[in-house]
């Protein structure tokens, strides 16, 4: 049993601000961060970088993964799915008591925002962005909201790579040359690829909960160990193709650097074998999401490498 100390510095930790910032479970928003940076460091060989529109993509970015989340959080309760003792969730409705109702308004809020945030843009550059951006909220939305949600069939992991992925390297990329070839869409494959690999180790780990709940995702569909062998698949592919691209041309000597955050890759892959409950996986979590975050900052290192010592 907790000691009243113990239990008072509990119930104050989830308090105040606290328990927002958990809402929008802050870990996951690099993968928005990166793919905005990549783009933006892409562009910056044919482009002086207009900062502004950097940030407003940035913003926009963060605002829509933060209101997925929160759809996630609302849509599973809703649904059942998540309870006090759920791991890996932001947790504000089931430990902290925050309204459910609450949460999904706060989550078309931040849309609301990002949609502000997107006609700026627009209006300095191209409205074509603004069609891509709302397909891009609607998926955000339809992730885990709806009557069929993308997050429980198999394709999770080809969804949410190619929107975090693709399209956002692709959007940041285009708005600061309003121009998009099929070298840079190639380049993009890699992240898609790592953004893949965090949802694919986020079904590794709800696994057993989501087959019980009748999800039919890629994970339960192969199997754990054939899933963490796909895992292993992505990471490998990933780095193949950057090493391809190297060799190529298309991508700097430079970027050889990104092979550097294969470490993590093989320690995220290691740590879900012989695991059986989520909380022993969380650290495998966290090692695929430090993948994409140290791929993603070494490969913009490379390129500003690259800037000052051309090779």
């Amino acid at each position: 049993m907790q000691t009243g100390h113990k239990l008072q510095e509990t119930i104050e930790s989830k308090k105040g601000w606290n328990v927002w910032w958990r809402m929008l479970r802050p870990h996951t928003l690099t993968a928005s961060f990166i793919p905005v940076f990549a783009g933006t460091m892409l562009a910056s060989f044919d482009q002086t970088i207009h900062v502004g529109l950097f940030i407003a993509m940035l913003l926009a970015s963060i605002l829509i993964q933060a209101a997925t989340n929160m759809f996630n959080e609302y849509y599973d309760y809703v649904r059942g799915l998540d309870h006090e003792e759920s791991v890996g969730i932001g947790g504000t409705i089931v430990r902290d008591g925050i309204r459910p109702k609450t949460v999904l308004t706060l989550a078309m809020v931040f849309f609301l925002v990002a949609t502000f945030i997107g006609i700026y843009i627009c209006m300095m550059t191209s409205w074509w962005i603004a069609v891509i951006g709302a397909v891009s909220m609607a998926c955000g939305y339809l992730y885990t909201g709806g009557p069929y949600p993308i997050a429980y069939t198999p394709f999770g992991e080809l969804v949410s790579g190619f929107f975090m992925g693709t399209i956002i390297i692709g959007i940041s990329y285009y708005i600061q040359t309003l121009s998009v070839d099929g070298p840079i869409l190639m380049i993009t494959i890699p992240f898609a690829i790592f953004i893949g690999a965090i949802m694919l180790s986020n079904n590794i780990r709800d696994l057993d909960g989501d087959r019980e709940n009748g999800r039919k995702t890629l994970a339960i569909l192969v199997g754990k160990k054939r899933a963490i062998r796909v895992l292993a698949g992505f990471f490998l592919s990933a780095y193949l193709l950057t090493i391809l691209y190297i060799l190529s041309g298309i991508l700097p000597w430079w970027t050889l650097m990104t092979l550097l955050s294969g470490k993590k890759a093989i320690k995220a892959v290691k740590g879900f074998i012989g695991r059986t409950k989520p909380i022993d996986m969380l650290p495998a979590m966290k090692s695929t999401a430090q993948t994409n975050t140290m791929y993603g900052l070494l490969f913009g290192l490379s390129l500003i490498l690259q800037h000052m010592l051309p090779v």
